[in-house]
């Protein structure tokens, strides 16, 4: 296949995306990001069977949530990820938290995903303790308050409400 007006030049695949986070305003704050990703082949995954409806006609997921008060889940969770990236193969990974998108994040990148963290609005005196972690393992990390941007990390980029 080629680019149209050009028979020399191949098209070029849209980039795999998953654009991952947990339920509640996690989901919905990530949902508030889709414009940025038009044209690429999105994959969404969160907690929710449910949340496939706000995504229709894209490749979704569901995964067990799990938090720092659930460790036990943690090994579960580890697998759903692994599985997920391992069916999806994105080469960028978006997520607006919290723990289970995080391991989706670190393992991403392992596998040479690109990796995005957006911390949530919520978190408005520092980052949440997700986001702190991610900044060892995440590509870039953005907050959505100018007092938490410390250069380039974590960085401000605006705010998605």
């Amino acid at each position: 296949m080629t680019q149209p007006g050009n028979a020399n030049v191949p098209a070029q695949k849209p980039v795999r995306l998953l654009a991952i986070a947990s339920g509640g305003g996690h989901w919905v704050q990530l949902l508030r990001l889709r414009p940025a990703w038009e044209g690429c082949a999105v994959s969404y995954a969160s907690v929710h069977a449910s949340s496939a409806d706000d995504v229709p006609g894209c490749p979704y997921y569901d995964f067990t949530d799990a938090s720092r008060r659930s460790l036990w889940r943690f090994p579960l969770v580890a697998l759903q990820m692994l599985w997920l990236l391992l069916r999806v193969r994105p080469q960028v990974i978006v997520t607006t938290g919290a723990m289970p998108p995080l391991i989706a994040l670190v393992l991403g990148r392992l596998f040479g995903a690109r990796t995005l963290w957006v911390d949530s609005i919520a978190n408005s005196e520092r980052l949440s303790g997700s986001g702190d972690i991610a900044r060892r393992f995440a590509h870039q990390v953005i907050t959505q308050w100018p007092d938490l941007a410390h250069g380039n990390d974590p960085a401000y980029w605006g705010s998605v409400l």
